[in-house]
Formats: structure tokens, sequence, C-alpha cells
């Protein structure tokens, strides 16, 4: 299946389960790179629009890059409260924006599924000089406590191409190599869900490699979900743990006072 394709059917579980992204990213952004509420902000492979949302309430204009219909649609739904928002089809490679035309690139949960040789360009060309690229994961807690292990034996034991998936994921290497020469920095947020039991099913339904209703695994998968929700549910909900990690860098040198820190590979 193509990447572009991969959360078609799953977009209704996307938008509604999946962790939204830390409003302190943009704090941390007008502190490190002066952003201001008149930049234009270009969030490619911006899906149901989660990350595109944080910088709409800051006022920016956001132009939301999105090649995979379905989750274009929704995202054009958010257009009815922001009005800065304007969404178009396009991809990391080719977003079909204009030269020097953007104040920043944002990229959320997604930069592991682009050609970096191509999108390096591309970035390169819709930014105005000065520019910044800004890349945000929300890391999952992929283990360390009983909860935690339970919903990655879930993944493991049921995910389609959950270890082709992870497989893909950038290294340090690939993610610092997309910046130079210029130096990538990074900054950690701490970031979290509490699911109910109908938000944990989401979460996991959000996941691309994840089986759908209908197919054989289905129900054995959500009998899984359901027995690690009534383990360790407390007052009604389970907390899913992540750190949110935003990595910025420039295809120009700038002077940046982000506390350096490897980039690490996602856990989605």
């Amino acid at each position: 299946m193509k990447s572009t394709e991969r959360f078609s059917t799953r977009v209704d579980a996307y938008r509604e389960h999946r962790p939204r992204y830390p409003k302190g990213i943009v704090g941390l952004l007008q502190r490190e790179c002066r952003l201001t509420a008149e930049w234009v902000v270009a969030d490619v492979a911006a899906g149901t629009g989660l990350l595109a949302e944080i910088f709409l309430e800051n006022g920016n204009p956001v132009i939301a890059v999105e090649p995979n219909a379905a989750m274009r649609a929704v995202c054009e739904e958010l257009e009815a409260d922001y009005p800065k928002l304007t969404c178009v089809n396009g991809t990391a490679e080719a977003t079909g924006l204009e030269d020097g035309s953007v104040d920043m690139v944002t990229v959320g949960q997604a930069m592991h599924w682009f050609d970096l040789v191509k999108t390096r360009a591309e970035f390169a060309r819709i930014l105005r000089p000065g520019g910044w690229c800004v890349v945000v994961y929300n890391h999952r807690r992929m283990g360390g406590d009983a909860f935690h292990d339970g919903y990655e034996r879930i993944l493991v034991e049921f995910g389609k191409d959950y270890r082709m998936v992870q497989g893909s994921h950038l290294t340090d290497d690939k993610l610092a190599a997309f910046f130079a020469p210029s130096e990538m920095k990074c900054a950690t947020l701490p970031n979290h869900q509490d699911l109910t039991l109908e938000g944990l099913r989401g979460r996991v339904l959000s996941s691309s490699y994840m089986p759908q209703e209908g197919d054989a695994k289905y129900a054995s998968m959500m009998d899984a979900v359901d027995a690690l929700f009534a383990r360790y549910a407390r007052d009604g909900v389970v907390r899913m743990e992540y750190e949110t990690a935003v990595c910025v860098g420039s295809f120009n040198q700038h002077s940046m006072i982000f506390k350096a820190r490897p980039a690490r590979e996602v856990s989605l």
C-alpha cells in the first residue's frame, strides 16, 4: 500500500483518537525561532490537521498540504473555525507551493514516509530566506510498566506490518543529514492521553498496521484491548504517555539555543 493511502479508511479514528500536540510547541518556537503570528506556516502531510491547529490558534496563516483526499476533507472542516487555513493537495516532494512563499515548514508524525532527498530540495525551495523546518513526533512510551508493555504486545501480536513500519523509522543520522550542513537541534515536551475504553479501541484502530472490522483477527484483537483496559483502567481511563520531540533546523546557518538532543526512532 502506498504511504499516502495507508490511512484512507482510518480517518475518523485518526482525528478522534490520535494524541494532540502540546501547545507549548508554539511557545518554544516563539522563543527559539522568533515565530510570530504573521508567519506563514506550511504544514506538510497535515493529515486531519492535528499539528496545524496549534499554529492556527496562534493566529498563523497555515497551508495544510495533504495528498490523501479523505484526510484532507476532514482537515478542510477546520476552515469554518479558522479562516486562515488553506488546504491543498500535494506531497512533501511536490507541495505545489510557490518559491519562497512560507516562513516555516512543519511536519508532524510523517517524516519517515518521505523521500528525504527530494523533500529537502522542496522545502528549501518553498521557504523564504531564513525560514525554518520543524519536525515533530509524539513518541509513544513503548514499555517500562504493565500497561505500556501490554499495549506493545498487542501491536506485535496483531499488527500486520508493525515491524516493517518500525524499520522504516528515521535514525538519528538520517534526520540530522536532512538538515546538514546546518545543525539540527531538538527539545522535548511531555504529553499524554487519558483514554476511555472507546478511546483505547480508537487509538489502536488509528494505526495503519492494525486489523480493521472484517479482518479475521479483528475480534481477537479487540478482546485483547478490552482485557488490557479492564486490567489497568483507573477512574474509567488509562493513561498513555508520550514524549513530544521537536526537531528544528534550517537550510541556512542560524544561531539557536535549543538544547541539543539526539533524535529518536519514532514509535507510533
